[in-house]
């Protein structure tokens, strides 16, 4: 590690000393990595630096090696440096603090809390109810949170797979008929009366846990930005669950998560409004991502029955 970065995250901790420890994970395309680091002599005994270094040759597992995935993860690591120094959650949204974060020339440096100290050390790669219930009570905190609120520095409209940043998927699809309709669709979301800021990447990957698993707090803030709110629960709830578990169990969720959101969100909303407008944006949000898929993976094994019968009514909504 460069000599000015450890200065950088001594003087943020106020350690003595620190050890690199060890990777958790090499970023997208070859985009850096985040390690654990050991401190000495302060309140802290590790922090979580993500360090972005943009490569001069990007490796995409899906081949989407182009200028538009390069211009967009560069801005994400931007906007995600911006989250995490200019916004702020509470206790029933836990987000890890931001330490420091600053830019070195084709470099970026964000230095963490370490949320496993603070007793989010589990990580899920399945769920059972309990710790879905809780990642949709994480979302529809934060959804009330920042009802109605600007996404100033963030992406205008968030998610990776957002419509406008994806023309070479788009271009790739061979279905037909949701190519045609993809704006249609796009601009439907976007024109929702209730707007909120979206995690943008909300899947189970994202969420750390306590022991007990009801407890959540959420990492990877690169595509946070404006939208509506059931793009993040169609998201969490495709990664968490096969086509026939959504078949089965979505409808029980989907009333688990707007009672989470009516008890957190401001007495001036109209919550009865609020719940109508984003159920009818439930199809028309999973059926944005389903048509993400076609053009990025046509073989991903998401692209299933459940996702194709609501893109199905969706179409048939639009007369397509």
């Amino acid at each position: 590690m460069k000599q000015e970065y450890r200065d950088l995250i001594l003087k943020a901790c106020g350690a003595s000393s620190l050890r690199v420890g060890a990777m958790i994970q090499t970023l997208w395309s070859g985009y850096g990595e985040i390690v654990r680091l050991h401190l000495e002599a302060c309140d802290r005994p590790s922090v979580v630096v993500k360090h972005v270094k943009f490569p001069e040759e990007a490796e995409h597992p899906g081949g989407w090696n182009t200028d538009h995935s390069h211009r967009r993860k560069v801005r994400s690591y931007q906007v995600e440096t911006h989250w995490y120094q200019n916004y702020s959650t509470n206790h029933n949204c836990r987000i890890p603090a931001c330490l420091a974060a600053c830019s070195y020339g084709d470099e970026m440096l964000i230095v963490l809390e370490d949320l496993d100290v603070a007793g989010y050390d589990q990580r899920r790669t399945s769920v059972k109810d309990r710790e879905i219930k809780a990642c949709l009570s994480w979302l529809a905190h934060f959804h009330a949170l920042f009802m109605g609120v600007a996404p100033d520095g963030l992406w205008p409209i968030g998610t990776y797979w957002h419509l406008e940043t994806r023309p070479d998927e788009l271009e790739a699809m061979e279905d037909a008929r949701l190519k045609a309709a993809a704006g249609d669709i796009d601009q439907i979301l976007n024109k929702c009366q209730f707007q909120t800021i979206v995690h943008g990447d909300a899947k189970l990957a994202n969420f750390c846990f306590s022991k007990s698993g009801q407890d959540v707090a959420a990492v990877d803030f690169q595509y946070v930005g404006g939208g509506c709110g059931m793009k993040d629960v169609i998201y969490i709830l495709g990664s968490c669950m096969e086509e026939k578990e959504c078949e089965k169990r979505v409808p029980g969720l989907l009333d688990y998560y707007f009672t989470q959101l009516k008890l957190s969100v401001k007495k001036d909303v109209d919550f009865a409004a609020l719940e109508k407008e984003w159920r009818e944006m439930f199809a028309f949000a999973w059926t944005d991502f389903h048509r993400f898929l076609l053009g990025w993976m046509p073989g991903h094994r998401k692209i299933n029955r459940y996702s194709k019968q609501l893109a199905k009514e969706v179409l048939h909504k639009l007369k397509m």
